[in-house]
């Protein structure tokens, strides 16, 4: 079963406001932990480009209030140098962090594909029976992706903004307290402005991902051979023309939407930020005239504050980025949590010099249909939900197909009977010739499936050669 962590968590983010467990955390740890030297390396130069980006206010401020002020000459050829080796060395910095980050990103990414693949190998065949390959794919592909995000860019910027905002706020006070004060009163306004409009943004990202996902089902359905064919003999081509033509008009007004809303919220806090700025050259300036603060202080500041203004805008919007990005672990971790139909029990006697010798001893079996041992469909960003289209409710798919016989697949999906195997008991012998006959859907195949355990039986048991060794088999009810 699907564990009962996954479950709630993608609950949580239906909500709006996803949340993050500590057993989460915990996993993905341990996905991050074999590469927890290069995580520390890649915090450790961030941070150093950090110090070094903050050095620069403190360059100017010094030019401005003592080096040009005293025409020092010595002083203004050195401060000149440093501020062109801090992004020479910035730029040194950047180079060996995008060379630790690829290798701790592409690393999980490996570890996590690795994982998923080898698992998947030893799902049973009813498994793959009843499971989109799509899925698989998308799974393997985009979310192992998305969840290698969450360690090597969400949770270094989190850190890095949050130790930057704490020595920025540090310097500004020591150099002047008041106009610190000043610059961060607007916060709460700033937090708040940006809040409510990542929370609209974020909702309109969720939307768009689902009407684009829509118009792309509709393309997959209907741009391939048997999409094309069916169209063409029930003769629905204009109809299929204005239902690609709406999937698209609402894909063009969401962009719309979003476009204007991306607007607001950049504007919004632009305005905010622009507002704290000239509070401190409005006060800083008085400051100035009473001749109690120099202007290369008034320079300084104002830099570190839109410095402070960026890392706090990025802490406000982290949980969620985090709590986002975490579903696509999670969407790794559904498919790992999956239990397995076909267990190889520790205790296992390997087949060696295997005579030839196959019996079946009071064999039944069954097809699953639906429930334990399968991916079920949950709410998460970019799924496809497919409201029905109009041709459906009207009784009829969007290639003309009956509805009812939909819904009978839904009742039985892949097999003509629910009991496939009842009661067979046989056994053929090395060189002995076996005929397996009956109609279609009686099992014929089904039976030869259980031999190289392709599936369990229900109920019985297969045993081969003559040392009788159990190939597979359960426990009657």
């Amino acid at each position: 079963m699907i564990n009962k962590t996954y479950t709630a968590t993608l609950n949580n983010v239906q909500d709006g406001k996803p949340k993050i467990t500590w057993g989460q955390l915990k996993r993905v740890w341990g996905y991050a932990h074999p590469y927890r030297g290069w995580i520390l390396g890649m915090l450790l130069m961030t941070l150093a480009s950090t110090g070094l980006g903050l050095l620069t206010p403190l360059i100017l401020r010094q030019l401005i209030d003592k080096t040009l002020p005293d025409k020092d000459l010595h002083s203004l050829l050195w401060l000149t140098i440093a501020l062109v080796m801090i992004p020479l060395l910035t730029g040194v910095l950047s180079v060996f962090l995008r060379q630790f980050n690829s290798r701790v990103g592409e690393g999980i990414t490996y570890d996590l594909r690795a994982d998923l693949f080898s698992y998947l190998q030893r799902m049973s065949l009813s498994f793959f029976t009843h499971t989109k390959i799509g899925e698989l794919m998308s799974r393997l592909n985009n979310d192992v992706i998305g969840a290698q995000s969450a360690i090597v860019n969400t949770i270094v910027n989190i850190i890095t903004n949050l130790i930057q905002a704490v020595v920025m706020l540090s310097i500004m006070f020591v150099l002047e307290w008041r106009l610190t004060l000043l610059s961060i009163a607007i916060l709460p306004f700033l937090l708040l402005i940006a809040d409510r409009l990542a929370k609209r943004l974020r909702i309109l990202t969720r939307q768009q991902l689902d009407i684009l996902a829509k118009m792309n089902a509709v393309m997959q359905e209907l741009l391939n051979i048997s999409g094309v064919l069916l169209v063409k003999l029930f003769g629905r081509t204009e109809e299929e023309d204005n239902r690609f033509k709406k999937r698209a008009a609402d894909v063009r007004d969401i962009n719309v939407r979003r476009a204007i809303i991306s607007a607001s919220f950049f504007v919004s806090i632009g305005l905010m930020g622009s507002i704290g700025v000239a509070l401190v050259y409005g006060f800083g300036g008085y400051l100035v005239i009473k001749q109690t603060l120099t202007v290369g202080t008034i320079v300084a500041l104002t830099i570190y504050l839109g410095t402070l203004y960026n890392a706090l805008q990025v802490l406000t919007n982290a949980p969620v980025d985090f709590a986002t990005s975490l579903v696509s672990f999670e969407r790794v971790f559904e498919v790992l949590d999956l239990p397995q139909e076909i267990v190889v029990k520790p205790n296992a006697q390997v087949l060696n010099n295997v005579k030839g010798v196959v019996e079946f001893e009071d064999v039944s079996f069954h097809y699953i249909k639906e429930g334990k041992g399968l991916l079920k469909d949950i709410r998460r960003f970019g799924l496809l939900q497919e409201t029905q289209s109009a041709a459906t409710r009207n009784g009829t798919d969007a290639t003309g197909n009956s509805k009812n016989n939909q819904d009978n697949e839904k009742v039985a999906p892949g097999q003509a009977r629910e009991e496939v195997l009842n009661h067979v008991t046989f056994r053929a012998e090395p060189g002995q010739l076996v005929a397996l006959v009956g109609p279609s859907g009686a099992g014929k195949t089904t039976l030869t499936y259980l031999i190289p355990r392709l599936y369990d039986p229900t109920g019985g048991r297969t045993l081969s050669a003559k040392t009788h060794h159990i190939l597979c088999g359960r426990k009657m009810p």
